[in-house]
């Protein structure tokens, strides 16, 4: 698909997939404890899930008039990687 090939359509996947890798590398390290104050990995986790609403808006405003269909297909993919990536958080009360 040539949408997926614009940085605005790559960038908030590779985002949602990098916290992803942080919460279950966490989880990895110490288990599904919460810690008494936020660490390092928490604030990169609200980085990069926060980072990505500019990407995501640029590619909503910019592909959906041009492409609707392929820009829908592409939204709904970000969404389900952002969904994966909050998921263990929400599941684990992290």
């Amino acid at each position: 698909m040539k949408t997926f090939r614009h940085a605005s359509a790559i960038v908030p996947l590779l985002m949602s997939l990098s916290a992803l890798a942080i919460v279950l590398g966490y989880l990895a390290l110490y288990g599904p404890v919460r810690q008494p104050d936020e660490g390092a990995a928490a604030h990169l986790f609200q980085w990069l899930i926060v980072g990505q609403l500019p990407f995501v808006a640029y590619f909503a405003f910019h592909w959906m008039p041009k492409a609707p269909a392929r820009g829908l297909r592409v939204l709904g993919v970000q969404m389900l990687a952002l969904a994966a990536a909050m998921l263990p958080v929400a599941l684990f009360r992290l």
